[in-house]
């Protein structure tokens, strides 16, 4: 199991069948009875339910802060951007936006998929209360560390929104830390995530894309290729510290 975030494959943490519907067209549980949607306090946040003044990244159906002293990056899979990554130091939050059922919040049912999925795999997870709701403390198997694997401490949280789901994965001294975690905890709460209308499948990755300034980073990077007939970097947003060039786009 692969701590690397851009390896979107390595942790099969959701499972949905090939003929699911799309949540426009979800039929409710099988005894019609909704499980309520935790309440969100303080976020993070649906686009129609913040007005503030706070610089965000636009990745498209997340709006990402970018704290001092932070990195964001987006990890790409096919071509795709699959995720954002926030780096404080010695500690990472990925962040993941995923389309939900309109009637029921899916984080408690996540929970257990994940737990499943570690244990099965030689990892642990135990369920805990924090600054968001229930979260799942976990150990997760180091690939390519010898014949008994070594464990890295892990920090799973979600909020369960409208039509949408963000998980969040921390890493490093914040997946232990309570201090050390302060920061990444912040910038996952100012999140927002833009749902949009279209019908999607529960459990769809949110549709998420390059900002505008790391586009003209990779553009820059692909002409310096064809000159020098050298393959470009692979697309980050290392270069996007917070500073006046980081404005919210809307």
């Amino acid at each position: 199991m692969e701590l690397d975030p851009s390896k979107e494959d390595e942790v099969p943490l959701f499972r949905r069948g090939r003929d699911e519907p799309a949540d426009d067209a979800v039929v409710d549980d099988v005894d019609d009875v909704e499980t309520p949607r935790p309440a969100r306090p303080g976020g993070p946040y649906d686009v129609d339910d913040v007005d503030d003044e706070l610089a965000r990244l636009d990745l498209g159906a997340m709006r990402v802060p970018v704290p001092d002293g932070c990195e964001v990056r987006v990890d790409v899979q096919d071509e795709q951007v699959v995720a954002a990554t926030i780096v404080d130091g010695r500690s990472a939050l990925q962040i993941h936006a995923f389309a939900a059922p309109r009637s029921a919040g899916i984080w408690a049912e996540v929970r257990e998929e994940i737990a499943e999925s570690l244990t099965s795999s030689g990892g642990a997870a135990e369920e805990s209360d924090g600054p968001f709701g229930r979260e799942l403390r976990a150990r997760i198997p180091v690939p390519d560390s010898g014949p008994a694997p070594a464990l890295q401490p892990a920090r799973f949280i979600g909020v369960d929104g409208p039509r949408w789901f963000l998980r969040g994965l921390f890493t490093g001294a914040a997946s232990t830390d309570p201090h050390q975690a302060t920061v990444l905890e912040d910038a996952f709460r100012n999140v927002v995530v833009v749902r949009g209308g279209e019908a999607m499948a529960p459990r769809e990755l949110l549709p998420l894309k390059l900002p505008r300034e790391a586009l003209q980073h990779v553009e820059g990077q692909h002409m310096e290729a064809d000159a020098d007939a050298v393959e470009p970097a692979k697309p980050t947003l290392d270069m996007l510290e917070r500073g006046p060039e980081i404005t919210e786009t809307r």
